[in-house]
């Protein structure tokens, strides 16, 4: 179950949000519009378990063609949610943009409880009565700077929400997505591209998505979390505040996720950034793969792609495939979903014991363990002992003769045997301890 919580510009929803669920996802700064997209955080009350919406403000007279995408994203959260929570400021009173807004929700068919917010001090609490002017009934006092009066706004919002189930937790099938990339690479409309509608706002100016957006999908049977991202820069040039918070969001979803998807532009083809990219997503143990997107308008040859496939496999140590499609026709989209399922797939698959002592004897036989003073390495036994992602444990005779030069040819032929391009893996070599006489 699903409330939504809108309002006017810098009126304090995202705020609001992070002290009802008691984090920091939705990115609050102290200039008006930083919200644009919709944003869902999960939140429990008192045993029930629901979802806050947070969404952009709503300002009605604002004629930005970016203020319309950001009326449409919250209009679709009211259209998801059971319950709106619509905040208004308590210290700037009723404004024209509240009443049009009041208006619109009066008008909607399922309950709506006003937040008056920033009633930072119980002296304060006179301002609230104002917004009774709104129709909506009662107004709540809370403070989300404080924590004043939000026991009370969550006893009244689980009371309005209907019975029923309550939201689940995710299954151990699902796979979680992080749509990755540079700023204007053609994330957004690759993340609409997927679910089949305009979900997340999309602009020619970079920089539009500001917060990690958590959507589920379902495809071909497998439930997917796609969480699209704000566009990563290099840090010298993150210059200010809201960047860099939302860079850093960013980050922390791709350390949440089971697969990421590099998105690339295939007019510059694989660049440096967007192989740091790369690296950041597989440092963090993530499934990754490279989308060339815009292939269609790109008109790059084969002997170019192939250029840019054997430079990502020279620079990358985990060589995750280079894959072409066009976010805005759809070309090839489902091309790459398959093998996003392909890596979830593989970052929570067990390799049989057997199959992984045969790989062993073969990659022994292909080339000699390495000696040192006159003693060769022995490979003694070879298993799989955890997944997401994949940890195997050599038995070796002797941890001080596994060269680095050796471990990464294992490696290599681990990843070139079970298909394992682009999925991090974890392998320890374990030393045989001697029997006591």
């Amino acid at each position: 179950m699903k409330v939504a919580v809108v309002g006017y510009p810098n009126v304090g929803k995202s705020s609001l949000v992070n002290r009802l669920t008691g984090s920091r996802e939705a990115v609050v700064h102290e200039r008006a519009g930083i919200t644009r997209d919709r944003k869902e955080i999960v939140c429990e009350w008192n045993g029930r378990r629901f979802t806050l919406i947070d969404t952009g403000g709503m300002d009605f007279l604002d004629e930005d063609p970016l203020a319309g995408s950001i009326r449409e994203q919250a209009q679709a959260a009211l259209n998801d949610a059971e319950v709106a929570v619509f905040v208004v400021d308590a210290q700037a009173g009723v404004r024209p943009g509240d009443e049009e807004l009041a208006d619109l929700l009066r008008r909607w068919p399922k309950p709506v409880l006003v937040a008056a917010n920033k009633v930072d001090d119980v002296k304060d609490m006179a301002f609230a009565h104002e917004f009774h002017r709104l129709g909506l009934g009662e107004p709540i006092a809370v403070s989300a700077a404080q924590g004043l009066g939000t026991g009370d706004l969550l006893d009244r919002v689980t009371a309005e929400l209907p019975e029923g189930a309550d939201h689940e937790d995710e299954a151990d099938e699902t796979i979680r997505l992080a749509i990755i990339g540079r700023p204007n690479v053609g994330k957004s409309t690759f993340v609409n591209q997927v679910l089949g509608s305009e979900r997340v706002i999309v602009s020619d100016v970079a920089g539009t998505t500001r917060d990690a957006i958590d959507l589920p999908l379902e495809f071909e049977g497998r439930r997917i979390i796609v969480v699209d991202t704000a566009g990563m820069r290099r840090q010298a040039k993150v210059t200010e505040s809201v960047e860099y918070y939302t860079t850093l969001r960013s980050q922390r979803a791709v350390e949440r996720a089971d697969v990421a998807l590099v998105v690339c532009d295939a007019h510059d083809g694989v660049t440096a950034q967007d192989l740091r990219v790369a690296e950041l997503a597989m440092q963090e143990g993530c499934a990754t793969a490279l989308v060339l997107n815009k292939w269609d308008v790109a008109n790059m040859e084969e002997d170019a792609l192939d250029h840019e496939r054997a430079k990502v496999n020279n620079k990358l140590r985990l060589r995750p495939k280079v894959l072409t499609a066009s976010a805005k026709t759809g070309r090839n989209v489902e091309r790459v979903m398959r093998e996003v399922v392909g890596l979830g797939d593989r970052m929570q698959a067990r390799i049989p014991t057997p199959q992984l002592n045969r790989f062993l004897s073969e990659v022994v036989q292909e080339r000699q363990p390495p000696a040192k003073q006159g003693s060769r390495l022995r490979l003694l036994y070879m298993a799989q002992y955890d997944v997401r992602p994949p940890r195997f444990a050599i038995q070796v005779n002797s941890r001080n003769r596994v060269t680095r030069d050796y471990a990464y040819f294992i490696e290599n032929r681990l990843r070139r045997r079970f298909a394992m391009d682009g999925v991090p893996l974890v392998i320890d070599f374990k030393e045989r301890k001697q029997r006591e006489r």
